[in-house]
C-alpha cells in the first residue's frame, strides 16, 4: 500500500504536525526521512526492515558506502541518513560541552555515542580551560594506539595553540572491551611526561568500549 492511499490520520508527516516527534515511531521518523520508498515496500516498510535488521545504533555508524549496500537505498537516502545521525552526534556533543568535566564518567557519555559504535580505534583529544570545560576536541589518529601514531609532537601541538590549562586523552576499543593493553598504558606514561615538560597537564586516558569504560585516573 502506497503512503499516498493512507488516511492522513496514518501518514508520518501528518501525525508529527499533529502530534509532535515524540508520538512517532522510529520507523515513522526515519520514514520522513527518506521520504519515498520503491516499488516493493512503501517508505514505512522500508524504515520498520533496515531498523528490524540493523537498529539505529548501527545505522548512525555506517558509512555512506556501507549504506548504498543497502537494498532500497541509494546516494540520496544514505546521505540523508548520514546528515540526521551526524546532527544528533552534534548535538549531544554540545549539550555535554557547557558543563565542565568532573569525572571519567562525564569523558565516556560525551564520547560514547560518537566512538561506542566505531569500526576503528580512533585517538582524541579534549583539550580544556581552567574550570575543565572543553575549549575543543580534536581527532589526532586513527588506527591501533601506538607509539607512532600518537606522538607527542601530534598530541600537543593544538593543545598549545588553543592554550589548553590540560588535556584528557581519549580512545575506543572496537572489540567493546576497554581493558588497556600494555601499549595503550606506555602511550599514556609518554604523554603525561611529556605534559609535564609542556606545562600542560594529562588529566586522564579514558577507553571508550561499548557499554563501559576504562579510566587511567581511577585505576591509579
Amino acid at each position: 500500500m502506497r503512503i499516498k492511499d493512507f488516511s492522513s490520520e496514518q501518514r508520518p508527516r501528518e501525525r508529527l504536525c499533529k502530534y509532535g516527534p515524540e508520538a512517532l515511531s522510529d520507523a515513522e521518523l526515519l520514514a520522513i526521512l527518506l521520504k519515498i520508498g520503491n516499488k516493493q515496500e512503501n517508505v514505512i516498510e522500508m524504515s520498520q526492515r533496515l531498523i528490524a535488521m540493523y537498529g539505529l545504533d548501527k545505522l548512525a555508524n555506517c558509512s555512506l558506502t556501507e549504506l548504498q549496500q543497502i537494498k532500497g537505498i541509494g546516494e540520496a537516502k544514505a546521505c540523508e541518513i548520514l546528515a540526521a545521525f551526524e546532527l544528533s552526534k552534534r548535538v549531544h556533543c554540545f549539550a555535554n560541552e557547557k558543563s565542565p568535566l568532573k569525572s571519567a564518567r562525564d569523558v565516556f557519555n560525551y564520547f560514547s555515542i560518537k566512538l561506542g559504535e566505531a569500526q576503528q580505534e580512533e585517538f582524541h583529544i579534549l583539550m580544556l580551560d581552567s574550570k575543565n570545560k572543553i575549549l575543543r576536541e580534536e581527532r589526532v589518529s586513527i588506527g591501533l594506539l601506538n607509539s607512532s601514531l600518537v606522538h607527542p609532537r601530534e598530541v600537543f601541538k593544538a593543545a598549545i595553540k588553543e592554550a589548553a590549562n590540560a588535556i584528557i586523552i581519549v580512545h575506543n576499543h572496537p572489540s567493546g572491551d576497554p581493558t588497556p593493553s600494555k601499549e595503550d598504558l606506555e602511550v599514556t606514561q609518554r604523554l603525561m611526561e611529556a605534559g609535564e615538560v609542556l606545562g600542560i597537564r594529562v588529566l586522564d586516558h579514558v577507553i571508550v568500549g561499548k557499554q563501559s569504560y576504562w579510566s587511567w585516573k581511577e585505576n591509579r
